[in-house]
């Protein structure tokens, strides 16, 4: 029992020693130097200030909009695979930090044995007898996290965590920015096929034009023909746009977690684009480095590889543990629980490498290396988020002036139309002036409805590089409470 007692010492002092060895490199976040304002001047809608980015669909002021965006987080697929993501990095840091703890073990047998007459020493005049041997117990171990092996490797697990939790908001950030350009994709597409079908019912009339003109002898039949051309051409748009819209309502609906045309019902009416918001605020550059999941994400993923670092290092040290068992063991079965069958067994295990052939010094360098290369990465994507915000933001601005002079095109040439059909009724304007217009009419009418659904695209765009989508206060939920959430609302719809 002194025996014992010394050992249990021994072990305590070594515990208590064990929270200030831990060995490799402590982490410290990288520091990224960002400018203090955008490149880009901040006009046409962009303004300084800070950015409400938690919910952006909302500044469209679209309740459609926002109710799919409601119908994706909790029915899209790619949502619920980040989330089992999340659910098994948690797993994971348990199986790290279970190492911290004692490992019990119950075991137990029961066998015979018969010893060989021929074997040493020499059997006995008559030979050995068999011998039955039963016993049960359980053995018990825990290793001394003495140069901190097992803390560095719940550093990395949790870091681990982290990095899921951040893959988990970067994609609501890709899967919302998505279904908002899906949506205007389909509005945008819904509009052109409107006017399209407008132009079609004009150039009716005007090919009716003709033919009354033809008839009465006041026109040759170039004319007819001419328009009946113009009129097919047009006409020719249609289905074009219809298989776009078709693909925008699959698209959505596998977004959303259903199968293609699910929502052709419920979306296939036309409806007007959203409204764009008066005033967008973009924030400033260093807000960036706070909001973008994937450079939170691309930190978190070298604070995991710095702590490998230790883990490896730690190898260069010796591990020590408590072993022991404690059980009965007898050849009689009935005095197997007996006082006097009861045994037991403490110790110290001791391993140290001594030699491993720069085993152990080599995966101490690559591990070093690829937390070189996890830094790397990490200001890589820095200067990514900050090219697709700046790309962004000029896109944004350019399509606001370019809708803005395709709006005083369209006014004009449905200007000029009404002036060359009204010289042509009268015999003062050719045919092929009328041709023209109407071309040059349907060509800037497209332009404009899908110049002004790229307007509200570059939005998103510009939003979804701000990393906006995610709630900073916010925790995964559990898969399971996402699929309860998901059945909840499909009951609700039905």
């Amino acid at each position: 029992m002194m025996r014992l007692a010394n050992l249990s010492f021994a072990a305590i002092l070594l515990v208590l020693c064990a929270a200030c060895m831990t060995v490799g490199p402590d982490y410290e976040p990288p520091v990224s130097e960002t400018p203090d304002a955008w490149n880009t001047t901040a006009v046409a809608g962009l303004v300084d200030g800070e950015a409400s980015l938690q919910t952006w669909w909302s500044v469209f002021g679209d309740a459609t909009l926002e109710q799919l965006i409601a119908r994706a987080q909790t029915a899209n697929l790619d949502i619920e695979g980040a989330l089992w993501r999340v659910e098994e990095a948690r797993a994971m840091r348990g199986v790290a930090a279970g190492a911290r703890m004692p490992q019990v073990a119950a075991s137990g047998s029961s066998y015979r044995q018969q010893a060989s007459d021929n074997g040493v020493p020499p059997a006995p005049e008559g030979g050995y007898d068999s011998v039955t041997l039963h016993d049960v117990g359980a053995d018990a171990s825990w290793e001394i996290d003495l140069f901190g092996r097992i803390r560095r490797s719940v550093e990395a697990a949790d870091a681990n965590l982290d990095v899921t939790t951040e893959t988990y908001r970067d994609v609501l950030v890709s899967v919302f920015s998505e279904v908002a350009l899906s949506y205007m994709d389909l509005r945008s597409a819904q509009e052109r096929l409107h006017l399209g079908r407008v132009n079609v019912k004009s150039q009716q009339e005007t090919l009716q034009l003709t033919q009354d003109r033809f008839d009465a002898g006041l026109v040759s039949a170039l004319d007819v023909a001419q328009a009946q051309s113009n009129l097919a051409n047009t006409e020719s748009l249609i289905p074009t746009l219809e298989i776009f819209i078709e693909r925008s309502l699959n698209r959505l609906a596998v977004l959303l977690g259903e199968a293609p045309g699910a929502l052709h019902e419920e979306l296939s009416k036309k409806s007007s684009l959203p409204e764009e918001p008066r005033g967008v605020t973009v924030g400033l550059p260093a807000d960036l480095l706070r909001q973008r999941p994937d450079v939170r994400r691309a930190e978190r993923e070298l604070a995991a590889q710095t702590a490998l670092i230790g883990v490896a290092t730690a190898d260069l040290y010796p591990s020590f543990s408590l072993s022991g068992f404690l059980g009965f063991q007898a050849t009689d079965a009935g005095d197997l629980l007996s006082g006097s069958s009861l045994t037991w067994g403490v110790g110290l295990p001791i391993r140290w490498n001594i030699f491993s052939g720069g085993r152990i010094r080599s995966q101490i360098r690559v591990e070093e290396a690829r937390t070189e290369q996890a830094l790397t990465r990490y200001e890589q994507t820095v200067l990514h988020a900050l090219e697709e915000v700046e790309n962004a933001m000029v896109a944004y601005e350019k399509e606001n002036l370019r809708r803005d002079r395709l709006r005083a095109s369209v006014a004009a040439t449905q200007r000029s139309l009404e002036l060359v059909l009204t010289q042509y009724r009268a015999g003062l304007a050719d045919f092929q002036n009328v041709l023209d217009t109407q071309r040059s009419l349907l060509v800037r009418q497209d332009d404009l409805a899908t110049s002004e659904g790229e307007v509200l695209k570059n939005l998103v765009v510009l939003y979804r590089a701000l990393g906006g989508g995610w709630d900073p206060e916010g925790v995964p939920p559990s898969p399971a409470a996402h699929g309860a959430v998901e059945a909840e609302e499909d009951g609700s719809r039905e």
